[in-house]
């Protein structure tokens, strides 16, 4: 080095230098954050993908699916390894190689029968890369139950939808749904046992390309609801990949939805797991509101079925997503039973000397006590701590 020279300067940038210098950008508030996702496929892919490349502190990744050969052309985080392993399970291995400071934890199980409403209660936000209309319905009425915002993608060929729900004040999922939509919606719910789940499975085509925009767009709009910034609410991004005709829409709340109330008050119960009694609960929430009518129940659960050719009836407590097929038959005849559902539980109910889990409910839920107009819920916060478990 010659005379007058000197060392050059290297400011080495730390991992979120680029992000701090947007103006309005707080990456404590991102390393904070608590996201639930809801769906691990090629929408959820991208969705987790980009929350831990921003850093997002807390992720919850929920889904009831194995990898398959279909998946790997449109799901960044799976490999050929990884056939036969669950989606949730991959992802947040996935997601904590791209940034080991987050914290993330995989739930492998559907949400209509095995996550609870504390995780719902436990988001900032909560994220849908769902494929159908159930699930759709069962997240946005425990987002509106519990007042936290959730943001729903869609993908098929070449075109999405983002749309952003924040019941009670906004729209919300049910008032975008059409008289066909709940048709068959009901026609779905009305099938038998065995029906249900012939018509379960199946695939919507679509391209990775299609995935990245909306699970981009959708991850975009997590960032903007945790800065406070404008984001989705009660609106819509449609993204038209064809001819590029995109376009904003806007949905008013429908007059008949009943998810448009203040949310009921929570009382988090640290000493209250699934391990609880159902009859604890009960006096619990009889001393809360002065009495109780009834405790109603966060998901739809089969009492029992009943043979209709030889009236054989048993009990199976348990939701209908969990009665395997040969489960719905007879044992004596082999006829296909007939469910019956289970919603409420009253003060009589033999049942309330279960379990919670032994009703069928999983951990780290909510139950609904209810007198008049008067609802509480008991949320059973004494499983949180097992729950997240991060990875």
């Amino acid at each position: 080095m010659g005379h007058g020279e000197t060392n050059p300067i290297v400011v080495k940038e730390g991992r979120f230098a680029r992000l701090a210098a947007i103006p309005w950008w707080d990456q404590a508030v991102v390393r904070t954050a608590r996201v639930l996702v809801v769906g691990a496929g090629a929408l959820g892919n991208e969705v987790i993908k980009n929350l831990a490349l921003l850093g997002a502190g807390h992720i919850i990744v929920a889904d009831m699916d194995r990898i398959e050969q279909s998946n790997l052309c449109r799901s960044v985080l799976f490999g050929e390894a990884d056939c036969g392993e669950p989606k949730a399970t991959v992802a947040v291995q996935a997601a904590t190689r791209l940034c080991p400071d987050i914290k993330a934890a995989a739930l492998v199980g559907n949400v209509l029968s095995d996550v609870g409403l504390g995780y719902f209660r436990w988001a900032d936000v909560v994220v849908g890369c769902l494929d159908n209309r159930e699930a759709r319905v069962f997240v946005n009425r425990c987002a509106a139950q519990l007042g936290r915002p959730w943001i729903d993608g869609g993908i098929e060929a070449l075109g999405g939808i983002v749309r952003g729900f924040a019941p009670p004040a906004t729209a919300c999922y049910e008032c975008t749904m059409s008289r066909v939509d709940w048709d068959l919606l009901n026609k779905r719910r009305s099938c038998s046992l065995l029906a249900r789940q012939a018509h379960a499975g199946g695939g919507t085509p679509t391209t990775p390309t299609t995935a990245s925009v909306i699970g981009a767009l959708q991850a975009q709009e997590v960032l903007k609801r945790l800065h406070g910034l404008d984001a989705l609410a009660g609106k819509g991004f449609v993204f038209e990949g064809l001819g590029h005709t995109s376009y904003n829409v806007d949905y008013p709340v429908a007059p008949d939805c009943p998810w448009h109330t203040d949310a009921p008050a929570i009382d988090s119960a640290e000493d209250l797991t699934s391990a609880t009694p159902l009859r604890t609960i009960w006096q619990r929430a009889s001393t809360a509101l002065g009495g109780l009518e009834a405790i109603d129940l966060p998901r739809e659960l089969v009492e029992r079925i009943e043979c209709p050719a030889c009236a054989t009836s048993k009990r199976m407590l348990q939701p209908i997503e969990h009665v395997g097929e040969q489960d719905a038959l007879c044992d004596n005849c082999k006829t296909e039973c007939v469910p019956h559902f289970l919603h409420s539980l009253t003060e009589d109910s033999d049942l309330l000397d279960l379990t919670v889990s032994q009703l069928g409910l999983p951990r780290w839920d909510i139950l609904w006590a209810r007198r008049g107009d008067d609802v509480l819920g008991i949320e059973l916060a004494g499983d949180r701590q097992d729950c997240l478990a991060w990875s």
